[in-house]
């Protein structure tokens, strides 16, 4: 009746996580987190233009992808781009298709990807790649659920992660189970980054 419930993804983002001692810190650089949050934002704004089609008086989903960019290219991590994160997400709940939903909730990732979290938890892994598995399941959903059509999206975000984005998901561990369609998609998206090797 409500439509599906709103990913969880923003949680971190809103509000800090509880270090444990059981979970290991790792090591990210705001360099990393700009590379991670540049990789999101070209995810996102590949599949604006969905939402846009769907709301197009609505550019909440839009000024998230743009406080992505403005924090990868050297802004500081701040009140815009939780605003905008929590704004894309309200403008997600206001789409009329499910395919613009998802789109809005992959500009939300990547307003979202700044707050990556140094813990070696696998729920981390949907701040690096969660906007590229929204992305493509929008886009899926635009093409009748065309799975092949979320496949292509999937390689297309292999082919703009940089070595640094690469060489922080390793550093996390393994994208967790669950999430639906979702999920399934970080997960396939985890695995063909992992696989990747660049040369020195």
């Amino acid at each position: 009746m409500g439509g599906p419930e709103p990913p969880h993804a923003l949680s971190p983002i809103m509000e800090d996580e509880t270090m444990t001692a059981e979970v290991s810190e790792i090591v990210l650089s705001k360099q990393d987190l700009r590379e991670v949050a540049a990789f999101a934002a070209t995810c996102a704004e590949v599949v604006l233009k969905i939402f846009e089609v769907d709301q197009p008086d609505d550019s909440r989903p839009r000024d998230a992808v743009s406080a992505a960019w403005e924090f990868a290219r050297g802004g500081e991590r701040g009140r815009s781009l939780r605003d905008t994160a929590s704004a894309a997400l309200k403008a997600a709940k206001s789409a009329d298709t499910a395919a613009a939903r998802e789109a809005a909730w992959a500009a939300m990732s990547a307003a979202g990807a700044a707050y990556l979290h140094p813990l070696a938890k696998a729920t981390q892994v949907k701040h690096i790649l969660g906007a590229g598995a929204y992305a493509a399941r929008a886009a899926e959903l635009v093409a009748d659920d065309d799975r092949s059509v979320g496949a292509g999206h999937l390689e297309q975000a292999v082919h703009r992660a940089t070595p640094i984005v690469v060489d922080v998901l390793k550093r996390f561990p393994a994208a967790p189970s669950g999430g639906g369609r979702v999920g399934e998609l970080i997960r396939m998206l985890d695995a063909d980054l992992r696989s990747l090797t660049f040369a020195e």
